[in-house]
């Protein structure tokens, strides 16, 4: 069973305005997260859980990706992808 990715509107907004190569890391990172779940990029560069239902990886040296997901659930919300100096942590 797959897990439903919803990219909040200000993180779509957000990811025209970064590089390619970042935006194709980030299409990446929701393949993964679709199929593996939320921690299924324990992998990727500085993936840490952030709190109970929080996580974040990096997308590159500049920029950082964080998501939720509840326990009990099939929904991840990508609620931030941007500058790792901004980001919510």
């Amino acid at each position: 069973m797959g897990f439903l990715v919803s990219i909040k509107g200000k993180v779509t907004k957000n990811l025209r305005k970064l590089p390619e190569n970042v935006r194709t890391k980030f299409d990446a990172l929701a393949v993964v997260l679709r199929e593996h779940g939320p921690t299924g990029p324990h992998a990727w560069q500085n993936y840490s859980k952030l709190s109970e239902t929080e996580y974040h990886c990096h997308l590159g040296y500049h920029y950082a990706a964080c998501w939720r997901h509840e326990k009990g659930t099939i929904t991840i919300e990508v609620y931030y992808v941007g500058s790792r100096e901004d980001a919510p942590y």
